[in-house]
């Protein structure tokens, strides 16, 4: 049986624009439901509107200026005008013994942070979670969170103060039992033992709120049936209280590895000195010698976006092997 290319070109015809029509259907459909959804959750969107703004004037705008990092930046010509000069500024930084001597000390901060200090606010949650008198909790919990509500400023402050080589109580105890003073905060290898110790003392009590949050989201009924079961809190808190938690864990996880190159630069700042540069200047601290202080603004730019980038490389990372392997992600 042979078929007519004429009907069978026009029947074609046909269902091409029977689909055309199925997709604008769809299309209308959408910005219908969209429409009607806006029209319902107009007052939500309405106070979201300043963060929006915010999002955009502040996060968003200034992205603009990232070129400058490709640029021979002048700020007399501007960042239109300046001319292109591709990764020029890039080769540069590699080739500087202090940005590589910056990317290794931040690397080395970030990874002992993340071992030593970030168990530190769990186990304080799950510490808290087993005091039954209601009294010292609610004491201790406020004396834990006081030291994040006081400014870097004060407690660099207490810190200097603390390990003085003359009236230092660090220094006063080293001298109860016959040894010299020593002033910790020039002696580089010093530093980051201070500075990790102070990160902890300063963060780990608020910080474990968000994990105190996920242990009340944790049913009474598996503590109730492991009571029943005999269970001692011990095994209660290994065997019902950690597996809840463990997806905010790894979320938690995942956030700070993709901050691993963010060291706390104002604490950098208030405690380091050209003496301890070897151990303590990071990659923020880099960039703000040379584009601050120094007025290249392009080679700090060139350094910001090598940060961003390898952070984005880094949440990515741990994102899709804790989904992978855990079933937990941020996306």
């Amino acid at each position: 049986m042979s078929i007519d290319p004429e009907i069978s070109g026009a029947r074609t015809e046909e269902l091409v624009i029977e689909a055309r029509e199925a997709q604008r259907d769809r299309k209308a459909g959408r910005i219908q439901r969209v429409g009607d959804h806006l029209r319902r959750e107009w007052q939500i969107y309405l106070l979201l509107l300043p963060t929006i703004i915010w999002l955009l004037l502040f996060l968003y705008k200034p992205m603009y200026g990232l070129q400058i990092a490709f640029k021979d930046y002048s700020v007399f010509r501007g960042i239109a005008d300046s001319p292109w000069i591709g990764f020029e500024h890039f080769e540069t930084l590699f080739n500087n013994d202090q940005f590589i001597r910056a990317i290794r000390n931040t690397l080395i901060i970030s990874v002992y942070s993340l071992i030593i200090g970030f168990p530190v606010p769990i186990l304080l949650a799950l510490m808290f979670n087993e005091v039954l008198n209601q009294g010292f909790k609610k004491a201790t919990q406020t004396i834990v969170y006081l030291p994040h509500f006081i400014s870097s400023v004060i407690i660099a402050g207490i810190v200097i103060t603390a390990y003085s080589p003359s009236a230092g109580i660090v220094n006063t105890v080293i001298g109860w039992f016959g040894f010299d003073p020593v002033y910790f905060l020039t002696r580089p290898e010093w530093f980051r033992p201070i500075f990790i110790g102070t990160g902890i003392w300063q963060e780990a009590g608020f910080q474990s709120i968000v994990y105190l949050a996920a242990i009340a989201g944790v049913s009474p009924t598996l503590y109730e049936s492991a009571v029943v079961d005999g269970a001692s809190r011990w095994q209660m808190m290994w065997k019902i209280t950690i597996p809840s938690i463990l997806p905010t864990i790894i979320i938690m996880l995942i956030i700070r590895i993709g901050n691993i190159l963010e060291v706390s630069f104002e604490m950098i700042i208030l405690l380091y000195q050209p003496a301890t540069y070897a151990t303590a200047d990071v990659v923020n601290t880099f960039i703000y010698r040379q584009g601050i202080q120094g007025g290249q603004y392009d080679l700090a730019a060139a350094a910001g976006l090598f940060n961003a980038v390898v952070a984005f490389v880094l949440v990515i990372t741990a994102n899709t092997i804790s989904k992978r392997y855990s079933r937990t992600s941020l996306w």
